[in-house]
């Protein structure tokens, strides 16, 4: 069925994670009658087995409704949903799939109130100039409070707390009012059906047998089968064989117009040539006419880390295996590297730690290669000492594996990056939150009081400081009510070292760390604590020290196996005990000139788990 354009609505949900947008979602589902009822499931766009397991959103997904309001039995709209991600790792995700909608569901769970990540969510909703419907989740749960978090929601976004909608996703109660408020207050598409075609790439994902699959909303012109398209961005050209929608099934379409949101394969072979954010347009000409649709950028990765196989021999596996990854997900990025300790890997970009475990999980489940994982790390950029770019500028160069770092005296200057970071967390706990902060090197830019029981916390925070234990530690100091979202900030100059780890006095790249210099003592000490008790003794004392150049900052020593030497000496003089002490001694002196250090990989495993300086 063909719809006019005023009969188009585009809209997504904007929510925290596991605020109740898949499940709003399926009650829509169920409301249209999209969907057999025996074969229902819930979550049902959620197509990925991680996200049914941890209950999260990590591709977005469309669905196209057709919904009669109620008491109109005559008009029929359609409903483009686009169901976004929630957590701060896939942000920009949710960015592009914003930029392809009118309106926006801000959805806030009765119990929770307003989080940090639905705020900032909101706030790139509201920059992309969306039509708000602020709705309440999960009122029938006894531990609700309706009444002061829509006062909260109308304090954040204005207007009267009666403007919040009130329902229960999980039940049904008040959807059908949803999907009326996105009909009456949801503008229809903007756009031009005779102009030149202009399409907005949201999504993409690879398919074995179809190659890459094009998700996209026209904004200009209109799209149909057997035509040539021109991807401006990246260049590619080819010709349309599948143009479908998602209905919630795919289902394909003769022709696509203004507003529509639908899905298209073209023989392309790489998903890095339909980025996310790029524009389609006809092939042809008047190629070169068109504009491209604002706001294209590479997603950048933040946090960075080594993946290791366990048997060296998987090394070709797991280079195929990212391969293929990267065909499903072009937001992350690698490129081959060694290690004296670990042999042949790869060190990868990331989004964030949950981008990075999400990563790790598909290797290990998919592929079934046994990792091992380098402690994460970031991108820092060093200006090295009298080397000047042709320009006369001071030569910078960029580095995320701590191997790469000159040695001091080469270099003129380093700067970490930073993040802006929101902090929202009951009055009770601003003590706590404040502390923590400090500890990590953060400094406060704004407290705003959303109510008299929440605040909202705003501090510049070291990149490095956030990515390992910081949210489990706010989490936990807070029991749980406190929510965190970032994004990234300026470089800045800092005080950073190289701690390096030896054993029997060689280093051990793997273990080796960039951390600000008043945190070097408090990390050296804690990986030779860890490692002391993670690596077997032997036959021979091994010293574990961690080192900044080539001043030793901590040690500790594995004790040798002994052997009771003494055993056969019943009584006599002293002196005999004391020369087979020293004969022993003298023995396992040469045997440790001689011998190596054998370092389980369940070592590596463990000690590169956690790496940041506890906080007391």
């Amino acid at each position: 069925m063909t719809y006019a354009i005023d009969r188009i609505r585009n809209f997504c949900i904007v929510a925290h994670v596991d605020h109740g947008k898949s499940t709003l979602a399926d009650r829509m589902l169920q409301l249209t009658e999209l969907v057999d009822p025996r074969k229902m499931r819930e979550q049902y766009l959620d197509k990925m087995d991680i996200e049914r397991e941890r209950g999260i959103t990590i591709k977005a997904q469309t669905a196209r409704l057709p919904y009669k309001p109620l008491g109109d039995v005559d008009d029929e709209y359609l409903l483009n949903l686009i169901d976004t991600p929630g957590h701060v790792d896939f942000s920009y995700e949710v960015s592009r799939a914003l930029n392809a909608c009118e309106g926006a569901v801000l959805l806030v769970d009765a119990a929770q109130g307003m989080q940090a990540q639905t705020i900032a969510n909101l706030y790139l909703a509201l920059e992309a100039d969306l039509e708000i419907i602020p709705v309440l989740n999960k009122i029938d749960l006894p531990a609700a409070r309706p009444d002061e978090i829509a006062r909260e929601i109308a304090s954040v976004i204005g207007g009267e707390p009666d403007d919040v909608l009130r329902i229960s996703a999980k039940t049904g109660d008040g959807v059908a009012a949803v999907m009326d408020a996105i009909v009456d207050r949801v503008p229809a598409p903007g756009g031009r059906p005779d102009a030149l075609t202009r399409a907005l790439v949201f999504d993409s994902i690879y398919d074995t047998y179809r190659g890459t699959l094009v998700y996209f909303r026209v904004v200009d012109g209109g799209l149909a089968p057997r035509q040539r398209i021109r991807l401006i961005n990246t260049g590619f050209e080819g010709e349309i064989d599948l143009l479908a929608v998602h209905a919630p099934e795919e289902t394909a379409i003769d022709h696509l117009g203004v507003g529509e949101v639908g899905v298209l394969s073209a023989a392309i072979k790489d998903v890095g040539e339909a980025k996310v954010g790029d524009t389609i347009t006809l092939a042809g000409k008047r190629a070169v006419e068109v504009e491209p649709l604002p706001g294209y950028r590479e997603p950048l990765p933040m946090v960075f880390s080594g993946l290791y196989p366990v048997d060296s021999d998987d090394f070709p596996i797991l280079r195929d295996a990212l391969d293929k990854l990267r065909l499903n997900d072009s937001s992350f990025s690698y490129e081959p590297e060694t290690s004296a300790a670990l042999g042949f890997g790869f060190r990868c970009g990331f989004l964030g730690l949950l981008h990075l475990e999400i990563i790790t999980e598909r290797l290990d489940r998919e592929f079934g290669i046994p990792l091992v994982t380098t402690a994460p790390s970031v991108r820092y950029r060093v200006t090295l000492e009298n080397v000047f770019e042709e320009d006369g500028a001071p030569k910078v160069v960029e580095i995320s594996n701590p191997q790469d770092l000159p040695e001091p005296n080469r270099i003129a200057e380093i700067r970490e990056p930073t993040v802006s970071a929101v902090v929202l967390t009951p009055t009770s706990y601003v003590g706590p939150v404040m502390q923590l902060c400090e500890r990590r090197r953060g400094t406060m830019t704004a407290m705003d009081y959303l109510t008299e029981e929440r605040v909202e916390l705003r501090y510049r925070l070291p990149l490095a400081g956030i990515i390992t234990d910081f949210f489990d530690q706010l989490k936990s100091m807070t029991r749980g009510y406190a929510s965190l979202d970032y994004e990234r900030g300026e470089y800045i100059p800092s005080d950073l070292v190289r701690v390096d780890v030896l054993l029997n006095g060689e280093p051990v790249d793997a273990f080796s760390s960039i951390v600000h210099r008043d945190e070097a003592y408090p990390f050296g000490k804690q990986m030779t604590e860890k490692l002391v008790e993670l690596i077997p003794r032997q036959m021979f004392d091994i010293p574990v020290q961690a080192a900044i150049g080539a001043k030793i900052i901590a040690r500790e020593t594995i004790k040798a196996r002994r052997k009771d030497v003494l055993a056969k000496c019943y009584g006599g003089d002293v002196s005999r005990k004391r020369k087979l002490l020293e004969k022993q001694k003298e023995g396992k002196k040469k045997m440790k000139s001689v011998g190596s250090v054998d370092v389980p990989q369940e070592a590596f495993v463990s000690a590169l788990r956690s790496t940041s300086p506890k906080d007391d």
